[in-house]
């Protein structure tokens, strides 16, 4: 199977982006990871697969794979990508559009100077939903790993997300702590995990442990759930720049009934071809 496909990223956080309208594309776990190696394939965080709607009222589907082969729900430097891949390969011309997910229906929206804001859903607190296993809803958790109890956040912004409050993301465990919580029994279906540092009522920082992945330079869906653990809390307004490693996301949230508002870049890497 030879595919045509377009290396993009959204603030480091890179892709393998598919178009599995024009070409046919069967994918399995296995060819996923070979495409994700960043040693023998292409190399990305992410493989996504842009396909024809199954319902008519949208624009297109598209399929998002971790590195590790497993499907997921969402992801937000993804979508942006997505808008930005669609209009590239002239698959449309439209500027606003509606998306179809694992996780639901997302709006974009292309500007001008190239950014794209993403409608990322109203978040989910319902622990039974997110999905985490707690007795009631509430702010914060406690959350055991090892001999220690931490203080998370959880929240869904259609995939799992947990966030800890920490003095410094530069002194933060990223990749211990956060492969530890990653596969904690609590998240049956695994989480990723934000270590979130408030510099003030309008600006975070944020590294992200990705599940199946391990830290990546930027998570959308990451940057959006932080910050709606850090309002819930008390500690933001109602719009945040959040700073990843590999750049800045501006995110609104109003209240709870209210959806989630991701801006930020997308970025054409190159264009290939590879046998699978």
């Amino acid at each position: 199977m030879r595919l045509k496909f377009t290396k993009m990223h959204g603030l480091g956080n890179d892709f393998v982006m598919l178009d599995g309208i024009t070409q046919r594309i069967k994918l399995t776990p296995e060819k996923i990871r070979r495409l994700a190696d960043r040693h023998t394939g292409v190399g990305c965080d992410q493989v996504l697969v842009v396909e024809a709607p199954r319902n008519p009222d949208v624009d297109f589907r598209y399929l998002i794979f971790n590195a590790d082969g497993k499907e997921v729900e969402n992801c937000g430097n993804g979508a942006r990508c997505f808008a930005l891949f669609v209009r590239e390969r002239r698959l449309t011309g439209k500027e606003q559009m509606q998306v179809e997910t694992a996780s639901g229906i997302l709006q974009l929206r292309v500007h001008k100077d190239g950014r794209v804001s993403v409608d990322m859903g109203v978040p989910i607190l319902e622990p039974q939903k997110i999905p985490f296993h707690a007795d009631c809803r509430s702010e914060t958790y406690p959350l055991a790993v090892g001999n220690e109890i931490y203080t998370i956040g959880a929240v869904s912004m259609g995939n799992p997300h947990a966030i800890l409050l920490v003095n410094d993301v530069d002194k933060a465990p990223v990749a211990h702590l956060g492969a530890l919580i990653e596969g904690h029994k609590r998240f049956p279906q695994r989480v990723n995990v934000s270590f979130m540092q408030v510099m003030s009522r309008n600006k975070i920082r944020l590294r992200v442990f990705e599940r199946g992945v391990g830290e990546t330079q930027a998570c959308g869906s990451g940057a959006c759930a932080a910050m709606v653990s850090a309002r819930l809390r008390g500690l933001v307004d109602e719009a945040v720049e959040a700073i990843l490693p590999g750049g800045s996301l501006t995110i609104r949230w109003c209240q709870t009934e209210h959806m989630v508002t991701m801006t930020g870049p997308a970025n054409l890497v190159y264009y290939g071809q590879i046998t699978l």
